[in-house]
């Protein structure tokens, strides 16, 4: 299975539409979102392209493939428009004898943990800027931001397959990488 993983995509049709043309690219299986999808919030500026109706339709066209965690800028209406689950404030993804935890980030994060077990994967967005690390005792991943990337960080998304997490930006470019 193949994963691409997204977070804050904070309304803007643009940018999401460069994520979707990346998913289909990357020939991905399922959706990741992990929040903060038509919205921009009180702290962010109005990203380009914003059109939360467009990123609605442009999303539930893929209905059936993605899989969507909430964030701190979803409000309950917004289940209404979307085709797909997005009020569940974390997922998980078992992996061999691994757990990837997924959620948005202003909950659950490095922070403030969730429970894992020795080796188990954090992945979380909120703070628009990406890792992909080794921490003690679990390892974190944060794909930053679709729309809004914060400190000098790129536009873009991570990639899940074959126990391998791979930050790309939209041009294709590999960012980190980091097998689980």
């Amino acid at each position: 299975m193949k994963y691409i993983i997204a977070s804050d995509i904070h309304g803007s049709a643009f940018w999401c539409k460069k994520l979707i043309d990346a998913f289909q690219a990357e020939n991905g299986d399922r959706l990741l979102l992990l929040g903060d999808i038509l919205y921009h919030g009180p702290r962010n500026d109005l990203p380009d392209g914003y059109a939360p109706k467009e990123v609605i339709d442009m999303l539930n066209a893929l209905k059936g493939k993605v899989i969507s965690v909430a964030g701190n800028c979803e409000a309950p209406v917004d289940q209404i428009v979307l085709n797909f689950p997005v009020l569940a404030e974390y997922t998980m993804i078992p992996y061999e004898k691994k757990t990837v935890f997924l959620t948005h980030g202003h909950i659950y994060n490095e922070n403030s943990l969730p429970p894992l077990c020795d080796g188990d994967v954090l992945v979380h967005g909120h703070t628009h800027v990406p890792v992909c690390e080794k921490r003690e005792g679990y390892i974190i991943i944060n794909p930053g931001s679709v729309s809004i990337p914060k400190e000098n960080s790129h536009h873009g998304y991570a990639i899940f397959e074959n126990g391998e997490f791979i930050l790309k930006d939209f041009d294709g470019n590999v960012k980190a990488s980091i097998q689980i």
